[in-house]
């Protein structure tokens, strides 16, 4: 049986240029099979912006200089597991247009892609990508919250989706519920 992946602080990243975006299949745990940006769970005492240079790092093979990082999303994944239980996991979402090395496939990502922002394969992303992903790569900035069914393979209801001026700094710790819808 497939184990149930809790996870509460994470990033996503996604690099950028020149009218395309990259995305990797993802290999392991929470999307595993569908194209993705890059991220994972933010470590004790990291900030979700050191993470997501980590994770670009170890997932893409690319280093990004925090200068060079948007931050363009907070998504409250609202995560139904099969004993009925809820976790929230909060999800701090980045742009790059600028790194050093050429990205490459890993362990956790294969299949490094180049897509044109109008021609995103949302047919296998995660089913609420398609509701917020599209905005961010406009040029929006946007916090949204997705409730999913047991390993995120169902939506329960509509994406909520508010576009934003600007973000308040979080601690490394996350709300009880979503308090912004």
């Amino acid at each position: 049986m497939e184990e149930e992946k809790v996870l509460l602080q994470a990033t996503l990243c996604y690099l950028v240029k020149d009218g395309q975006v990259l995305l990797g299949i993802k290999e392991k745990k929470i999307g595993k099979g569908c194209w993705n940006g890059f991220g994972g769970g933010i470590e004790p005492g990291e900030t979700p912006e050191k993470a997501a240079l980590r994770e670009l790092k170890e997932e893409a093979g690319v280093t990004v200089f925090p200068e060079h990082l948007k931050k363009v999303a907070i998504v409250d994944f609202h995560n139904q597991k099969s004993d009925g239980a809820f976790f929230i996991c909060q999800v701090h979402v980045y742009l790059a247009e600028k790194w050093l090395g050429e990205p490459k496939a890993t362990k956790e990502m294969s299949h490094p892609t180049w897509f044109l922002i109008q021609s995103l394969p949302v047919e296998k992303m995660m089913l609420a990508d398609k509701d917020w992903l599209p905005l961010i790569l406009e040029g929006k900035k946007v916090r949204a919250v997705a409730r999913y069914g047991p390993f995120q393979k169902t939506l329960l209801g509509k994406v909520k989706v508010q576009r934003v001026n600007y973000f308040r700094e979080t601690r490394n710790s996350l709300p009880p519920k979503s308090r912004f819808f």
